[in-house]
Order: structure tokens, then sequence, then C-alpha cells
């Protein structure tokens, strides 16, 4: 429960070190919470793919099940698609902020070498900037699918007597607490302005595929290319709230390679997960050419039109 706490002549003891409150507590008490809401998000967006299918396949209109229109067929498949994409990014994270906190916890018993050092820096660093992702991302495709779900099932979807509509409640917080998607936006923003994405992008594309998915790294390398020009072309301009203005298209665009290059390498190891490649592929895809045109043909004035007054 969130609650208001009044201490009267308490008696307080220092916990951890002076100057590190900040910075380095709150942060990683934050980064973990939006870890768990990543994976709150995950599962939600499961159950709203599996209830959305099961009434698919049930239902029946003109003759044949729902699951078999096109409109409804497609809808599915991208949200198995999202969900997909969503794990594989958190499962990244997971990794990334396990192997670092194995460091930490060596740290305490001795001291690191100059190669364990620079590993874990490495590691924080790339957990540092997918934790935003993975929160941010993962939780806007959670309330896509659960939205998505209760559309599959019509009126009955707004009734209690399916568990779409408590899924929709159930969504609808996670891109709000531990920071909402905006937040997770200005968390990852310096990752972009940094390098930190394009360069993850970067190693992703050099792991070895199968010759079979080459078509699709070939459309991810051009994405990554879109992706770096429209970066710079961001950057160049010195005008802070431009740079504001452009930060979510450039974290959407960064989150949707990364994620696309993530189920790429699933697909790499396990080929049930080609179909959510190719098919996420072709949302990423859109989404990048998307927003880099959007950049392209923005002149910094006209984040002028855009404020209220």
């Amino acid at each position: 429960p969130t609650c208001e706490l009044t201490y009267k002549n308490a008696k307080a003891v220092l916990c951890g070190s002076r100057r590190l409150g900040l910075i380095k507590y709150v942060m990683a008490l934050m980064n973990g919470a939006r870890l768990g809401i990543a994976a709150q998000s995950v599962g939600v967006s499961e159950l709203a793919y599996r209830e959305a299918l099961a009434y698919a396949r049930d239902r029946k209109q003109f003759g044949k099940a729902i699951i078999e229109f096109p409109a409804v067929y497609e809808m599915l498949s991208v949200m198995k698609a999202k969900l997909d994409a969503s794990r594989s990014l958190l499962y990244a994270c997971a990794r990334y902020v396990d192997i670092y906190k194995i460091y930490d916890d060596l740290a305490k018993d001795r001291s690191l070498t100059p190669e364990e050092r620079k590993e874990s820096k490495y590691y924080s660093r790339l957990a540092d900037a997918l934790t935003p992702l993975a929160k941010g991302m993962g939780s806007e495709y959670c309330n896509q699918n659960a939205y998505d779900c209760i559309q599959i099932h019509g009126g009955s979807g707004f009734m209690k007597d399916y568990a779409c509509e408590r899924l929709y409640r159930d969504a609808r917080i996670t891109s709000i607490y531990e920071g909402t998607t905006q937040l997770q936006v200005v968390a990852a923003i310096r990752h972009v302005t940094t390098g930190t994405y394009l360069n993850l992008i970067n190693e992703y594309n050099s792991e070895e595929i199968k010759p079979e998915l080459q078509s699709l790294k070939d459309r991810l390398v051009a994405m990554t290319e879109r992706y770096a020009k429209a970066v710079e072309a961001v950057t160049a301009v010195d005008d802070s709230a431009y740079g504001d203005f452009m930060a979510r298209r450039l974290v959407e665009m960064a989150g949707v390679i990364v994620m696309s290059y993530l189920l790429l390498l699933d697909a790499n190891r396990n080929e049930n997960f080609k179909r959510s490649a190719e098919i996420y592929t072709n949302l990423a895809e859109a989404e990048v050419c998307k927003h880099a045109d959007f950049i392209a043909n923005f002149k910094p004035a006209e984040v002028e039109i855009y404020k209220v007054n």
C-alpha cells in the first residue's frame, strides 16, 4: 500500500554510504522495480494473447470461426509478435543485470581485476540502457495487447463474463507507476546520444545467422542506418527543446531495432521464433520509417506550434 509515513523523535541510523543515496541506491531501487514491471507487462500481454486466441477460435460468425478473418488473424499475429519481442527484451535485460550484480557481489569479497572491472562497467551500462526500454516498450505493448484482446471479444470483452476487461485494468498501471513511459524516454535518451544502443545493435549484427534469415538481417541493417542518420540529424541541432521533442521517436526507433535483432537471434537458435521475427520486423520497419521521415521533414522552429498556452 502507498501511504504517508510520519516520524516524530525517531532515532536514525545511516544506511549505506554518504552521497550515494540518490544516484546509486534510489536509482538501483527504481531500476529493479522497473524490471519487475517489465516482467509484469509480459505476463499480462501473455494472458491477453491467450484469451484473445481462445475466443477467436471459439467464436463463429457467418458460419466460420472469426480467427479465419484477416482483420482478426492479423491482430492476433501482431499481438504474438509484440509479446515475443517484449519477452526477448526482458530476458536480455535481466541477463545483463544478473552479470553486473555478480561482479558487485564479488567486489565485496575481493578487488576485481582490471578486466573484471571493465566487464562489470560494460554490463552495468547495458542494464541501465535496456531497463527503461524493457519497462517503457513492454508496458506500452501490454496496454496495446489488452486493448486488442477486448477488441477481438467485441461487446463481450467489455463485460465481466470474460477475463479481458480485468486485464485491461491490470495493464493500464504498467505504463504509469515506477516512472511513466515518458520518464523512461528521459532515462533512455542519453543512451541514444552516447551511442550505447547503436553499439549494442552493431554487436547483435555481428552475430552469425542462418542463410534463410539473411534477408531479415539486411532489412535491420537498413533500419539501423536510418536510425543513425536520424540521431545525427537531431544531435546536430543545438536546441535542447528540439532534442527533447524528438527524444521519444529516437528511443522508440532504438527499441524496435533492438527487439527485432533479439527476435532474429531467437529465430536463429529456434525456428519457432521465425514467424514472430518476420512479423515484428515488418512492424519495426514501419515505425522506423515513420519516425525517420518525421524527423527529416521537421523544422526545429515547428516545436513552437505544439506548445499549449
